[in-house]
């Protein structure tokens, strides 16, 4: 056959389906974008939305979305086309998360030779420079160097590449194989789930010289440790305990909290969404990688607050003979409020951490202590335990106890009292709330101040203390188990 003959035939050959061509790649950069969204879950977890204009050409290609996060969940990632939708599907999608950098690039060409190039001092006047070719035998610990006559295991000058492979990308990148219907531009959005992206609620409260009412003040700590930037986005918080598939964990550091002040700053929207609470903030913000940044969730004044002074028992008291139960015990200090419009709240608060301070003599803002609280609903309690009472101690005994045998179902009655001394330095009296816990069938069959039974299982007594004295609690129990 001649040769004018055969060429035409081979390149229709080589366009025919049976010739394996290599895909186009088109490239999407951040400068492509025309709309960013992310929505923010508690436990490291972030729905990403990134809508981008990006020409296209007709028919198979490969699209490499660039600036995707480093953190992505490739299995989740889903490419719309919001211009072209009929005749537009995905073939394949990679992600490439093999960054470049000099190490890389060295263990990339292995097996293959690259051009070492050597300064050469000249007294005399510029130093001058030689280029040798050498192959790269390992980079294991180091690397070796195979010369044409010798090996060195260490490079005696600077390495030229002749080129970057194209498995190494700069940036981690999204590549996905597609047919586009059309030749123009057209609006494309991928979603998908990252980590690397947290948030936790933080809370201030300024609590009122009387203790009567605090300033609240709730900001919302983001923390973007996800490998690229976000700038510009609309940012949505979700509040609940979403259920996940067990996934592996990435390790990152905890964000040092920042005190804030009681600002005015306009708290976010909160919407119901699903059996979670959705907050969204009100302008686009831009959040920038290894950051963490801080907002306003919610602002609220003159909340009415109760103060509570609380010693715990235990139940194993009531089981045999003891005695002496303690000396100096520690009294809890206790802060409670109400989650309600009538208090000037009443908006879902999300767990996080309560931080309160409080003025001295002096104006001077002090911190009093804080306290974890979990998903809080409107209208309901939070309540904070802030720490011991230095003024106001407590000393427990044991004063009887008899086993009083078995009766019906039981196998064991006894009977059992306990004295209970509270003391008060204050220059104004408390009121202390005695909680003892029993089990069992119980019965307060001789008490010299009031009770109340919380529950199956506890007790409650109210016990005031004047200023600067004593007051002692007496109580008699009969427990049945």
């Amino acid at each position: 056959m001649r040769l004018g003959t055969l060429l035409p035939m081979l390149a229709l050959v080589a366009g025919g389906p049976g010739f394996a061509q290599v895909p186009r790649e088109t490239v999407t950069t951040q400068h492509d974008q025309q709309a960013l969204a992310v929505t923010i879950y508690n436990g490291n977890l972030a729905l990403v939305r990134d809508q981008r204009e990006v020409k296209l050409a007709k028919g198979d290609l490969d699209l490499a979305f660039q600036e995707v996060s480093a953190m992505i969940r490739p299995e989740t990632a889903l490419l719309r086309n919001l211009t072209e939708s009929k005749d537009f599907w995905i073939n394949e999608q990679n992600f490439d998360f093999d960054l470049l950098t000099p190490q890389k690039l060295l263990e990339k060409f292995a097996g293959r030779k690259v051009t070492v190039v050597t300064a050469v001092p000249n007294p005399a006047g510029p130093a001058s420079e030689t280029r040798e070719t050498a192959e790269v035998l390992a980079t294991s610990g180091g690397v070796v160097l195979k010369f044409p006559d010798r090996i060195e295991t260490a490079a005696p000058g600077r390495i030229v590449y002749p080129e970057v492979p194209g498995n190494l990308r700069a940036r981690p990148t999204l590549v996905v194989n597609l047919h586009s219907p059309a030749d123009r531009a057209q609006k494309l959005e991928l979603t998908y789930l990252t980590g690397g992206l947290s948030w936790q609620a933080d809370y201030v409260a300024n609590l009122a010289p009387g203790e009567k009412t605090l300033d609240l003040a709730g900001w919302v700590t983001l923390t973007n440790q996800s490998g690229i930037a976000y700038p510009g986005a609309t940012l949505q918080l979700v509040a609940g305990d979403v259920h996940r598939v067990e996934q592996p964990r990435f390790n990152r550091a905890s964000p040092a909290p920042m005190a804030k002040m009681l600002s005015e700053a306009a708290p976010m929207k909160e919407e119901s969404l699903f059996e979670y609470h959705l907050y969204t903030l009100d302008r686009p913000t831009t959040l920038k990688e290894n950051q963490t940044k801080q907002v306003a969730l919610l602002t609220a004044r003159n909340v009415p607050v109760r103060k509570e002074f609380v010693l715990k028992g235990d139940s194993w008291y009531y089981q045999d003979r003891y005695g002496e139960l303690g000396d100096k015990l520690k009294v809890g200090v206790f802060v409670e409020f109400d989650n309600r419009a009538e208090a000037n709240l009443g908006m879902p608060m999300p767990k996080g951490t309560v931080r309160v301070y409080q003025r001295d003599s002096a104006g001077r803002p002090q911190f009093v202590g804080e306290d974890a609280v979990d998903h809080t609903p409107k209208n309901e309690k939070v309540r904070l335990k802030l720490g011991d009472a230095f003024d106001v101690t407590a000393r427990r005994r044991q004063t009887d106890f008899k086993s009083l045998g078995s009766a019906g179902q039981y196998k064991h009655v006894v009977e059992t009292a306990f004295q209970v001394d509270l003391k008060n330095a204050k220059k104004e009296p408390v009121t202390v709330s005695v909680l003892e816990p029993l089990q069992g069938d119980w019965e307060i069959v001789q008490n010299s101040q009031p009770f109340t039974k919380e529950s199956a299982g506890q007790a409650k007594f109210l016990v005031t203390v004047p200023a600067e004295g004593s007051a002692t609690l007496t109580y008699r129990a009969r427990v049945r188990w």
